[in-house]
């Protein structure tokens, strides 16, 4: 169980470099991120904050020469709201840690490729496996179409035995007016090992962008992720389909 693409990691990709140009031609180093609050966090579909709203920050270096490297957090509950024992986990927090090298391979194509850690700080009762996870990503661009692949080299998100768990991703967006982009996503969660807790998950949305970093993004979203296998300790299906409102700025 874990995150959607987040703004964050859509905005970094604006200014890749072209694998052509020149020295001159090159984009210079930045540093950029912002804050994004939104009504409920959902990450490949499931919601990690028990239908409750999360504010989530990160930064970003990005080099001249195409490599990056940032961090990203949130608050979270789908660790704690997975039991109701007298010894539950204490985990409410959720920090993100990536690096990777992107570019431009002509005037409408583009790739990314990276290694993503996700680190939940937090006591676990004895015998629980740890939620941390790292995944390798590599992802290809056609103007608004990408196609990303990401691979869990640790077991995924607290699933015992799930080594070489995979996500496959396919999103487009297109600015239809200046300003107003149309967002689409299809994605396949495989959980290695683990019958019952593969699924699909898919979004539409729309975003506005406003001056000086501010927009505003509306989506719904959708799965077919089991009840039986993502429903929390509260009755609350996880993967149910949902409404997202998220207000963002970025720096």
């Amino acid at each position: 169980m874990k995150r959607c693409m987040q703004w964050i990691l859509a905005s970094a990709v604006l200014s890749a470099p072209t694998m052509q140009a020149s020295a001159q031609d090159a984009p210079a180093s930045q540093v950029t991120g912002g804050v994004a609050v939104v009504n409920d966090y959902l990450f490949r579909g499931l919601s990690q904050t028990n239908r409750k709203p999360a504010v989530q920050p990160g930064i970003e270096y990005d080099h001249a020469s195409g490599w990056y490297i940032g961090a990203w957090g949130s608050n979270v509950s789908w660790l704690s709201d997975a039991s109701t024992s007298a010894a539950p986990i204490s985990s409410s927090v959720e920090l993100d840690f990536y690096t990777g090298f992107r570019g431009s391979l002509g005037a409408d194509w583009s790739y990314d490729v990276g290694l993503y850690e996700y680190f939940y700080p937090g006591t676990y009762p004895a015998g629980f496996t740890r939620p941390h996870t790292t995944e390798a990503y590599a992802s290809l661009g056609w103007k608004g179409i990408t196609l990303k692949y990401s691979h869990a080299f640790t077991n995924l998100f607290g699933f015992a035995d799930s080594k070489h768990s995979a996500y496959v991703d396919l999103s487009w967006n297109r600015e239809f007016s200046p300003g107003w982009t149309f967002n689409s996503h299809v994605g396949h969660q495989d959980v290695a090992n683990t019958p019952g807790y593969s699924y699909s998950d898919w979004k539409v949305g729309v975003t506005r962008a406003f001056a000086k970093g501010y927009s505003v993004a509306l989506g719904y979203y959708d799965t077919n992720a089991a009840r039986s296998g993502y429903t929390n300790a509260y009755g609350h299906y996880l993967g149910r389909a949902t409404g997202i409102l998220t207000l963002s700025k970025s720096f």
